[in-house]
């Protein structure tokens, strides 16, 4: 299961119908905190405007849903299929990525009408995916794809915050956290011949698969995932400029762009500082 922002995203378990309503409603619940001014933001060429992101979404149920199996769709704008292409280079030619800060239009307003426009109309789709299965298939990937966007417009939301001076919070009511991390034990791993790759028939994307069988040596993993903490004593041991901590590609990368820390960490007046979800917030006691 995933958390953003406590709401529980599970395995499918409810209809259709249901995972399709939660699944739309937590896009724009995720973008409730922003301003018409942040929706339009593109911070930087690998980042999109929260607007395009609601926009693109929605487009892909337009494109590859209502348009070929709901009898008698019109599409919402005929030049939102341009516009909101990311690279499916057979559904035609779109607008270029790095240029999708500059779309000051349609409006948020418009991209919200969108939204309500599409979802109305897969309200009448949905009925007939009961005893169908590409069409099933078609809904089940539409929805997974929205919900990898979920994790990018929070990745591109807190990049376009962060690039303000001014440190705004995307939210400022997040609880504080007690929890004390535990010492990490390492895990370890019999190497030999095992099977990697989807298994079965639920869904999976296409890079999930095919299930293969690898050789792997003996290995270890940690017991959890590395905390603020760790990281802030790794950068302070100068592992930034250690390279056997370090792939060549990532070492090289480091040389070149003088990275000392995180692209979204930063020190001010001495103290280390993170972009979190509740704004900028210090790492020193």
């Amino acid at each position: 299961m995933t958390q953003i922002l406590g709401t529980t995203l599970s395995k499918p378990t409810a209809s259709l119908q249901a995972q399709f309503e939660q699944v739309r409603q937590l896009s724009e619940t995720l973008c409730s905190p922003l301003t018409i001014e942040d929706y339009v933001v593109q911070s930087m060429p690998d980042v999109s405007p929260p607007k395009w992101h609601l926009a693109h979404t929605t487009w892909f149920f337009e494109t590859f849903l209502l348009t070929p199996y709901l009898a008698g769709y019109e599409v919402f704008h005929p030049k939102f299929g341009y516009l909101f292409n990311s690279y499916y280079e057979a559904i035609g030619d779109r607008h270029p990525r790095a240029q999708r800060g500059l779309l000051t239009r349609p409006t948020v307003a418009q991209v919200y009408q969108y939204r309500a426009y599409v979802d109305q109309a897969m309200r009448s789709l949905l009925p007939q995916a009961k005893d169908h299965h590409e069409l099933q298939s078609l809904i089940t990937l539409g929805l997974h794809h929205e919900q990898q966007h979920q994790e990018l417009l929070m990745t591109d939301i807190k990049h376009i915050l962060a690039c303000n001076p001014l440190r705004p919070a995307y939210r400022d009511n997040l609880l504080e956290s007690n929890h004390s991390s535990q010492p990490i034990q390492w895990i370890e791993f019999s190497g030999g011949l095992h099977s990697l790759g989807h298994k079965g028939d639920a869904f999976a994307f296409d890079n999930e698969g095919p299930r293969h069988q690898i050789y792997t040596q003996d290995y270890s993993l940690a017991s959890r995932p590395v905390t603020n903490g760790e990281y802030l004593a790794f950068i302070e041991a100068d592992g930034y400029q250690t390279s056997e901590y370090w792939l060549a590609e990532g070492w090289a990368t480091i040389q070149v762009e003088g990275w000392t820390a995180p692209l979204y960490w930063e020190r001010m007046d001495g103290d280390w500082w993170i972009m979190t979800l509740g704004g900028l917030r210090s790492l020193n006691p």
